[in-house]
C-alpha cells in the first residue's frame, strides 16, 4: 500500500514532536515534509529541537536527519505533502490566514489549533462522536474555491475528559453541568521540568480555556445546516479549569442534571457499548474502547490510567448520586494523545477513509 505523503507544520513544538512519534511507521501515512518559523528553518530537525525535545522516547533517526522547512512558504511545502498536520504556536488571525493558504493550495489541514474552530464551516470533530459534521467540507471547498483544500480542526484537549462521557447520555436531556478540569502541564507545551513555579502548587486558572470548555461542546453536539455547523443549545455549561503539577492528562470532576433521569446501571452501560465509526472501521488509531468505567472508588488516577489504549481511550469513575445535582463522575483523557496529537492522527485516518484525504 502507497502511504499518503503527511507534512507537520509546526513540527518543532510539543504537539509538532508528539506527530513525529505518532507517524513513525503509520500505516497510512509517512512524514514528507517538517515546517516550522524561520529561525528553525534550514536546519535539521535534530538541531531544530536540540535541548528541546520533549517526548520519552528518541526522535526516529530517519526524521532527526530530515530539514525543517520555512512553514510560511507555504507552495514550497505544499508541494511535497498530500495534506499537513498543524500545530504552530501563533496568534488566532496569523494561523487563521496560514491554514487558509495551506487549504488553498489544495492542501488539506488537519489543525491542533483553535483559529478556526468556530469558523461555521470547518468541521471540529471528536472521530467517534460527531463525523457527520464532515459534510460541510464541500461547502467550505466551495467557499475557498478549491478542489480538494479543505481545513479540518480538533476541539480543545480538555473537553475531551467529559464530552466522551456525556455524548451516550444525551438522548436522557442533559440539561446542566458543571465541571472542573484539573489539566496538566503538557498543556501549556511545557513539562514540569520546565516549569519550576507549578512544584507543590496548583493554579486555579487557565486562560481562555473555561469559556471553551462551556461552549465547545455545544458546537461538537451542534447540527449541520445549509452548509454550516449550529451549535447545540442545550446543556448549559459552567467550568472551573485548574493546572495541577502532572506531566501528562487532563482528569474532570463532572456533575450533570438530566431531564429524563436515567438510573446508574443504564449510564454504566451506555458508557460501556458506545463506539463511533473510528471502531466500526477498525483505524489504526482508535481505541477498541472508547469509554472505560472503573468500578474502584479511587480509579480513574491520572498516572494510572491516561495511557489506557495507547492513550486514545477516555476513563470514567465514581458515578454517584450527587445532593443538588442528579450525579457526579469523574472523567479522564490523555491530553496529548487523545486529546491532541493523537487525536488529530485519528481524525486524518477517518478523513482518509473517508475519501477527503487523497494522493495528490
Amino acid at each position: 500500500m502507497k502511504k499518503l505523503r503527511a507534512g507537520i507544520v509546526g513540527a518543532t513544538g510539543m504537539v509538532g514532536q508528539r506527530l513525529v512519534t505518532l507517524l513513525d511507521d503509520h500505516p497510512y501515512f509517512e512524514i514528507a515534509a517538517l515546517a516550522a518559523s524561520p529561525r528553525s528553518a534550514g536546519r535539521t530537525y535534530a538541531e531544530a529541537t536540540s535541548g528541546r525535545w520533549r517526548m520519552t522516547t528518541p526522535c526516529p533517526e530517519r526524521i532527526a536527519s530530515m530539514t525543517v522547512l520555512d512553514a510560511s512558504r507555504v507552495e514550497d511545502v505544499a508541494g511535497m505533502c498530500d495534506f499537513v498536520f498543524c500545530a504552530v504556536d501563533m496568534d488566532k488571525s496569523a494561523t487563521r490566514a496560514l491554514e487558509e493558504s495551506y487549504a488553498k493550495a489544495e492542501t488539506p489541514v488537519v489543525s491542533n489549533n483553535s483559529a478556526n474552530r468556530w469558523t461555521p464551516d470547518v468541521p471540529m470533530i471528536i472521530p467517534e462522536i460527531n463525523a457527520s459534521h464532515l459534510d460541510v467540507i464541500e461547502y467550505q471547498k466551495k467557499r475557498l474555491g478549491v478542489a480538494r483544500g479543505f481545513i479540518c480542526v480538533k476541539p480543545n484537549c480538555s473537553i475531551q475528559s467529559y464530552v466522551p462521557q456525556i455524548t451516550p447520555l444525551l438522548g436522557f436531556g442533559p440539561e446542566k453541568i458543571v465541571v472542573s478540569t484539573y489539566q496538566a502541564i503538557s498543556g501549556s507545551g511545557r513539562t514540569l521540568d520546565e516549569v519550576p513555579e507549578m512544584h507543590d502548587n496548583v493554579k486555579p486558572f487557565i486562560s481562555g480555556e473555561e469559556e471553551k470548555s462551556e461552549r465547545e461542546p455545544l458546537r461538537v453536539w451542534g447540527r449541520v445546516e445549509g452548509g454550516l455547523i449550529v451549535p447545540a443549545s442545550s446543556p448549559v455549561i459552567s467550568a472551573h479549569c485548574v493546572r495541577v503539577p502532572v506531566s501528562d492528562g487532563h482528569l474532570a470532576s463532572v456533575f450533570v442534571s438530566f431531564e429524563k433521569k436515567p438510573s446508574r446501571d443504564e449510564i454504566i452501560e451506555a458508557w460501556r457499548t458506545f463506539s463511533g465509526l473510528p471502531q466500526k472501521l477498525a483505524l489504526p488509531s482508535a481505541p477498541e474502547h472508547f469509554i472505560t468505567y472503573f468500578d474502584e472508588d479511587d480509579r480513574p488516577q491520572t498516572a494510572l490510567d491516561r495511557d489506557l489504549e495507547r492513550g486514545m481511550g477516555v476513563c470514567a469513575g465514581r458515578l454517584v448520586p450527587d445532593t443538588i445535582f442528579d450525579y457526579k463522575f469523574i472523567g479522564l483523557s490523555h491530553n496529548t494523545l487523545r486529546g491532541a496529537a493523537g487525536g488529530g492522527v485519528l481524525s486524518a485516518e477517518l478523513l482518509y477513509r473517508l475519501g477527503y484525504i487523497v494522493e495528490k
